[in-house]
């Protein structure tokens, strides 16, 4: 059996090794459209851009691993067509045919109209190693940046140029940062450590234009305020790449819609990672995580091979920022109650559905996001006020 992996990301590495480990022996072909092979994200805006990271960190595999596993990879090539009647995927430089195809094709960082100022010369999205590369001389001590996005890319990018010593601004137009993420409690925990660094940030207001005529000047904010900038940077989320897939008619549902196993509409086509989304008790979901694009890809390689099993998320992200780490165990949708304990740097925020404990922020607290995450996986849930008045958290358990 021949199969096509296109896309070649952190999902598109994790199918291809576990296509491998459960014993395919049939041709595996990798088709990505960066020249670099397949690398991790997460570091992309933290520990790379403030140089602490190499590319060859970064880097998922080896080359030896890709040659030892006889996986073929071809990188730098576009694919510009999906033939589902031929079986055939064409890019750029030729066509290779699959009995398989797996799309692990990732999503795209939404940017600004260029009729507001998005296109200018120095406005700067965080997604690919293209984008670093653009962005780091920009990087430059007391230069004046404004991040537009209050999500954990916009923030994390905004503690890098601080601890690089900019000026920096965030600009949310929702209500509060972490929006649609967090409860207001984790907020307000991200919200204290920004301030403590020197970052400013401003809530509730949007933003109407970016100013300038040859490269970026400043940014009018919707209440008429001007902000002087040197640089921008646009952290407003991602969109699943799913234009492929829908021109080769495919169904599209907030990413490529899959069934519970992975596959698409067509039986010969699957997806995983940030470009699919699956059906879940509590609707379809499309998940932007390291685990998932892992989780999901090697259920989908194994399914791919037969095995038949539904694909059961257990989510886990985190966000480094400054010192402070945080980790999120399990999914906050619908959650009806929060809980928060405090720790000595951060604290924990515990979130319920009718009783059930179905996530957990944990900020400078391991212990209570390891709690947390077990506790969910195993599908118990403490009495809430059991999270305040515990000594031990472990007791939990």
């Amino acid at each position: 059996m021949n199969i096509v992996i296109l896309g070649a990301g952190q999902a598109a590495a994790s199918l291809a090794a576990k296509l491998r480990a459960l014993g395919h022996q049939g041709p595996v072909t990798v088709i990505g459209d960066e020249p670099a092979p397949p690398y991790q994200r997460p570091p992309l805006s933290k520990a790379y851009l403030l140089g602490q990271m190499g590319l060859e960190r970064l880097t998922l595999r080896a080359p030896e691993w890709w040659d030892e596993q006889g996986i073929v990879v071809h990188l730098g090539e576009p694919a510009r067509r999906i033939d589902r009647e031929r079986q055939m995927v064409i890019t750029d430089r030729g066509e290779y045919r699959y009995d398989q195809l797996a799309l692990t094709l990732g999503a795209n960082p939404r940017r600004l109209p260029a009729a507001i100022g998005g296109a200018l010369p120095g406005v700067h999205v965080v997604r690919n190693l293209a984008d670093i590369a653009a962005l780091r001389p920009a990087l430059a001590k007391g230069a004046r940046l404004v991040v537009i996005g209050g999500g954990y890319i916009g923030l994390e990018a905004a503690a890098v140029a601080r601890k690089l010593g900019l000026d920096v601004t965030l600009v949310e137009a929702a209500p509060r940062i972490l929006g649609r993420v967090a409860a207001a409690e984790t907020a307000d925990l991200i919200r204290d450590l920004h301030r403590s660094h020197g970052v400013r940030i401003i809530e509730g207001t949007g933003i109407t234009r970016i100013t300038g005529s040859a490269a970026v000047e400043g940014v009018e904010l919707a209440d008429g305020r001007q902000l002087p900038a040197d640089l921008v940077i646009c952290g407003i989320g991602v969109t699943p790449e799913t234009a492929l897939a829908e021109a080769a008619g495919l169904a599209i549902d907030n990413g490529v819609a899959v069934d519970a196993q992975g596959r698409s509409t067509d039986p010969a086509i699957w997806a995983a990672g940030d470009c699919a989304s699956f059906p879940t008790a509590l609707g379809r979901l499309r998940l932007e995580s390291v685990g998932n694009a892992i989780d999901m890809a090697e259920a989908v390689a194994a399914n791919m091979l037969g095995a038949g099993q539904d694909y059961i998320p257990k989510p886990w992200f985190w966000s480094d920022q400054f010192e402070a780490k945080l980790q999120i165990a399990g999914l906050n949708l619908g959650h009806d109650r929060v809980v928060t304990r405090p720790a000595e740097h951060g604290g924990s925020v515990w979130y319920f559905r009718a009783g059930r404990l179905v996530a957990v922020d944990a900020l400078n607290d391991a212990r209570a996001y390891m709690i947390g995450k077990r506790l969910i996986e195993a599908g118990k849930s403490p009495d809430p006020d059991a999270i305040t008045t515990t000594p031990d958290l472990k007791a939990l358990l």
